[in-house]
């Protein structure tokens, strides 16, 4: 439970309205205040709001007038961003100072009746502009304050950015809108401009996507921003790798460079030395401070000097001790006025282009013989698409974002495998159903959300809508690999793989979703069920971590290179869908498919690399002894080696394939086989 504190030195009454990710951060500052007591927790997702107040040892709460019986005096505003003006104002009008997470609101009309609220009420309307208090930032300000930097002329910010994988249900805020991406970070962008530029007079900016984020409307955006004093400019990107966010600062006496995420700074300087020596030492002031500053504050933040979300800690620190001395409020509601008013012609402005381009998408006519793909942009999923509309088929595409080309005769449905409604909608009014789609990476939550939960969506919408079959496409990572019937080729008779969570979520996944196609077969849903080996070609890359890794000019083999691949080349996969889906099976039955012709990793690395192939072998002992090292020194952080021995074993466990049932029951035979689609890999010769 939380501390107890002297109610003589209690000035403050908190109560927290939203239980997110950042209220706990937020609860963490409030704990070290002495004058401050947290009521408690209140959230409409009743189970969230008791997780964190559990976690927190303080109460759940229903609304902000049962935080006010209790004697609350403070609100902190942590809901998604549209919300934040009614909560805020209802706290106002209850008598309760706030503080509100960025931004301030999303209308300006709205920012202007919360700070016209707190001055009739007499009170303190804070906004969390929290980067103003990072301690990188608030020594370069110091710096820009003291004349150090000269005038300055620009500010450049470069981030990039990760959202957390997110459970099956709705969609999370974040992809709800197009523009909320530029609401969530671009808002730290603007108020930072305004800090070391002035006032903002006018905002340029542009968004696209490169697919980073695939549940994201638009992943990459770039706007100049002209202020009073100078131009500023940013990129916002959830494509770029490894996460950065940096703020370079020049003027006319030196250039300083902000590293927010590896917590150092380092500067050039302008000097009247010569401009040889001047490089020179501009080259040790630049280089230099990453090697000290860096691991100083790395150790600075084990030791809990820097904490996580610092500036988030820091300002609720200042806003409680301007509470107490009457000093001005850190962030004052009428300061985030002007960035909240070019947020939201920014964000508002991708709102509308989004919702143009979803306007001009086909329509769906639920026609008879429609056909839906899901996983429509993946390597199998568009080619399948591209068979079907070769053969004059009606095609719905399920895809996580729009396609830069549409194709004729093809209708879009845009969503995520984990949203139920989103599947509704795609499968209502097909006559068919191909399951392509799967999570490809990604822990757990990931997995289970678009494998097992997309897959369990999509029966019961199949049951509902009563399609006349489902494809199911699997894979052969379902059955035990590293059993004790090793030497038995692996077929449709192999059992299921025993310990699913040791071989990794895509299995774990993969398993889960296919027992629960064949129980929905078993319950009458017409179902033939597809386990493809290592599909290669087209979008599908042939030499995968399975064959080898490339590590310089040479290519690294864990084993002595003589595993069997169980490949099969993506045109043949194609084959067996179509053949899966005109025929007359439907009763759940279960498929291999692999190439009749068996070819090891030594085997392909020379027919793709040639006979000069600079090949590395890893012995056996080495890379388990290795993996049992990575099991010891992760468990001991609370984390899952990726190389387990367990998945070691399955991995280089030596097996052979058969597929026997494919040619029986679908009369499926290879027809490019491997040998010609390596060909065609190898001289670049395959259709797109």
């Amino acid at each position: 439970m939380q501390e107890k504190k002297s109610q003589a030195n209690v000035r403050y009454r908190v109560g927290l309205v939203g239980a997110g990710h950042i209220c706990e951060y937020h609860i963490a500052a409030l704990k070290r205040l002495p004058e401050v007591e947290i009521l408690g927790v209140c959230d409409i997702d009743s189970a969230k709001a008791k997780e964190t107040a559990d976690k927190a040892g303080v109460g759940v709460y229903e609304s902000i007038e049962a935080f006010r019986e209790s004697g609350a005096n403070v609100i902190h505003v942590l809901t998604p961003p549209h919300t934040h003006a009614a909560v805020a104002l209802k706290a106002l009008d209850n008598g309760c100072h706030v503080l509100i997470e960025k931004p301030l609101a999303v209308d300006i009309a709205d920012c202007r009746k919360i700070v016209e609220k707190a001055r009739e009420k007499g009170l303190q309307a804070c906004v969390d502009h929290s980067l103003l208090y990072d301690p990188q930032v608030e020594r370069a300000l110091e710096m820009v304050r003291q004349g150090k930097l000269g005038k300055i002329v620009s500010v450049d910010i470069l981030r990039s950015s990760l959202y957390p994988p997110f459970p099956a249900g709705p969609l999370p805020p974040q992809y709800r809108t197009a523009g909320y991406p530029f609401r969530d970070l671009g808002v730290h962008a603007l108020y930072l401009f305004e800090a070391f530029l002035g006032p903002i007079q006018n905002v340029q900016a542009e968004w696209s996507s490169l697919g980073g984020d695939p549940n994201l409307a638009f992943d990459e955006w770039r706007a100049q921003v002209r202020c009073r004093d100078g131009m500023g400019q940013f990129q916002l990107s959830w494509n770029v790798r490894p996460l950065q966010n940096q703020i370079i600062i020049q003027g006319t006496k030196a250039v300083l460079r902000l590293d927010i995420f590896l917590m150092f700074s380092s500067q050039r300087k302008s000097t009247p030395l010569p401009k040889p020596v001047e490089r020179m030492m501009n080259v040790y002031s630049d280089s230099l401070p990453p090697l000290f500053e860096a691991p100083r504050n790395a150790f600075r933040f084990i030791t809990g000097k820097i904490r996580q979300y610092h500036g988030v800690q820091s300002l609720i620190a200042a806003f409680y001790q301007s509470l107490t001395d009457g000093t001005p409020n850190p962030v004052p509601a009428e300061d985030a006025i002007a960035v909240v008013d070019w947020t939201e012609k920014v964000a508002r402005a991708a709102d509308e282009d989004y919702a143009a381009r979803l306007s001009r998408l086909p329509a769906l006519a639920n026609e008879a013989g429609t056909v839906l793909v899901t996983g429509a942009g993946g390597g199998l999923g568009s080619a399948i698409v591209e068979r079907l509309l070769a053969e004059g088929k009606r095609v719905r595409l399920f895809v996580r974002r729009i396609p830069h080309n549409i194709p004729a005769n093809a209708e879009i449905v845009v969503g995520d495998l984990g949203d139920s409604e989103a599947i509704e909608r795609a499968v209502s009014g097909v006559d068919m159903v191909v399951h392509a789609g799967a999570a490809m990476k990604g822990d757990w939550t990931e997995h289970e959300r678009a494998t097992v939960r997309g897959t369990e969506y999509l029966l019961a919408a199949c049951k509902k809508q009563g399609v006349r079959k489902l494809v199911h496409i699997s894979s052969l990572s379902v059955v035990e690999w590293a059993g004790a019937n090793i030497g038995a080729p692996i077929s449709e008779e192999t059992p299921y793989e025993p310990k699913p969570e040791m071989r990794g979520a895509y299995t774990r996944a993969k398993l889960d979703a296919e027992r629960l196609v064949v129980q929905a077969a078993k319950d009458g849903l017409p179902v033939v069920i597809l386990r493809p080996g290592q599909i290669f070609g087209r979008k599908l890359p042939l030499l995968t971590p399975a064959v080898a890794r490339k590590s310089g000019k040479k290519w690294v083999v864990l084993g002595d290179a003589r595993l069997t691949l169980p490949l099969v080349y993506i045109d043949d996969v194609v084959d067996a869908v179509m053949l899966a889906a005109e025929g007359d099976l439907q009763s759940g039955e279960i498929i291999q498919l692999v190439d009749p012709v068996s070819l090891t990793q030594a085997d392909v690395l020379k027919m793709t690399q040639g006979e000069k192939a600079k090949v590395v072998r890893v012995p056996r002992p080495v890379v388990f002894a290795l993996g049992g090292l990575s099991q010891v020194l992760l468990g001991l952080l609370g984390k899952e080696s990726p190389l387990s021995v367990y998945r070691l074993k399955s991995a280089l466990a030596k097996r052979t394939f058969v597929s026997d049932r494919a040619k029986e029951l679908l009369g499926w035979e290879a027809r490019v086989g491997v040998c010609a689609g390596i060909r065609r890999v190898v001289s670049g010769s395959e259709t797109k």
